[in-house]
């Protein structure tokens, strides 16, 4: 398997080349052109993810997640005609200067080269993927888990045929195999593979950063908190809660903790009441339990252990943390959070500024729902994914993320004497 892979990995390269020759607007018909061919091919795509669908059960976080049809397909040809109609990040000029002895010096936008995406249970990302990777002139490396492993291979045979229309390289997008065996090598591929983004559940994240020898940029895992202060608004509160909670539950901008103000106890069963009615099972701490009990269905309501606060549910679940002012909220998050997406419900301009200011995440909210954690949400067209640290890109990773920069020197027969 391991010389079959490098084989394709050259190829891969050697195809990354060839995307520098190509101006935006021939991206942009390989994308257009692929939009307008997944409609024909939804029966085929379905079918296959069926098959995958069949594997996994239902009760299971990730099946939402595995799940396409009609409607998801649409939206996912919409964004991909979106992202074509982006301006190209790529030979933006991000500084310019002359030196004194005459030399011009450009910092320009390039695509990153190659780069590998490990992930698990999602195909559309290998849509979003793809057409991120060649609006920035970049070719792509895709491992998927197994759990898709067939909607993968259609949706990657549909990429191929377009691709070949164009008279373009199948090898721009390669998918490796499903099984383990590969995504060692892929992690491993230095030479071949500029950088690795894994996106998934933290245990894949930390899988990749520990086994690869190739850059990696942590995206993914999401513990989310919303906090209510004491001066926030109970419909506001209401609202956002049962949106970040239940639009879709297993995606990772989904609130995992509310955290609660002593003082708003009493308003914590009309809060929730309509999380009861999407069944959500909420983990109350030593105080907000008794706020709780007999106004919650009691089939739903469970006493809080350590164990539900820094945990992703990816599900219909919550735990509710009780806190006495927005220190103890912030220490709470600084302990538990994944510095993924935070949030707080106050009317007070103080507790809101200070909240934005001090909570260390990628992305920070005030009076409104974390699921707009979400690039295509943010304007960027689609995502990799949510990039929880530091290095290089944080938040919404899309099409100005996936390019690094070189500076371009042009003289008049300069040398440097000293």
């Amino acid at each position: 398997m391991k010389e079959t892979i490098y084989s394709n990995l050259y190829n891969v390269r050697e195809a990354s080349r060839k995307l520098r020759m190509l101006s935006d607007n021939d991206i942009n018909a390989v994308l257009n052109d692929l939009a307008d061919a997944i409609p024909g091919s939804v029966d085929k795509i379905l079918e296959a993810n069926r098959k995958d669908l069949d594997r996994m059960d239902p009760g299971d976080p990730k099946y939402d997640r595995l799940l396409l049809n009609d409607s998801r397909l649409e939206a996912i040809a919409g964004d991909m005609r979106n992202v074509a109609g982006l301006s190209s990040p790529v030979g933006r000029i991000l500084e310019k200067r002359t030196l004194p002895n005459g030399l011009d010096l450009k910092k320009t936008t390039v695509p990153l080269g190659v780069v590998g995406i490990i992930y698990e249970s999602r195909p559309n990302v290998t849509f979003d993927v793809f057409s991120l990777c060649l609006k920035s002139g970049n070719a792509t490396v895709l491992k998927g888990g197994s759990d898709a492993m067939y909607s993968n291979i259609a949706i990657v045979e549909l990429v191929h045929t377009v691709l070949q229309k164009h008279t373009l390289s199948p090898d721009t997008l390669y998918l490796l195999p499903a099984e383990r065996e590969a995504a060692e090598i892929m992690l491993n591929a230095v030479g071949h593979i500029d950088v690795i983004i894994p996106r998934g559940s933290q245990q894949l994240i930390d899988f990749a950063r520990k086994k690869s020898t190739v850059p990696v940029i942590e995206t993914g895992a999401g513990i989310v908190h919303t906090y209510l202060d004491s001066s926030g608004d109970l419909q506001m509160a209401k609202d956002i809660v049962l949106n970040a909670k239940t639009r879709r539950p297993s995606v990772c901008n989904a609130l995992d903790t509310l955290i609660i103000h002593r003082e708003r106890l009493d308003d914590l069963a009309a809060i929730t009441e309509p999380l009861a009615e999407k069944r959500v099972i909420v983990f109350a701490d030593t105080e907000a339990y008794p706020a709780l009990l007999g106004r919650y269905p009691s089939e739903l309501l469970q006493h809080a252990e350590e164990k539900h606060f820094g945990t992703e549910f990816l599900s219909l679940k919550m735990s509710v943390k009780t806190v006495a002012n927005l220190d103890e909220a912030l220490d709470h998050i600084a302990r538990y959070s994944s510095m993924h997406s935070e949030a707080v419900i106050a009317s007070d301009p103080a507790v809101r500024d200070a909240f934005l200011t001090r909570v260390d995440a990628a992305v920070v909210y005030a009076n409104t729902s974390t699921a707009f954690t979400d690039g295509a949400q943010f304007g960027l067209g689609a995502e990799i994914g949510i990039s929880t640290q530091k290095l290089h890109a944080r938040g919404p990773m899309a099409l100005h993320e996936l390019t690094s920069y070189k500076w371009v020197i042009e003289g008049n027969g300069q040398i440097r004497n000293a």
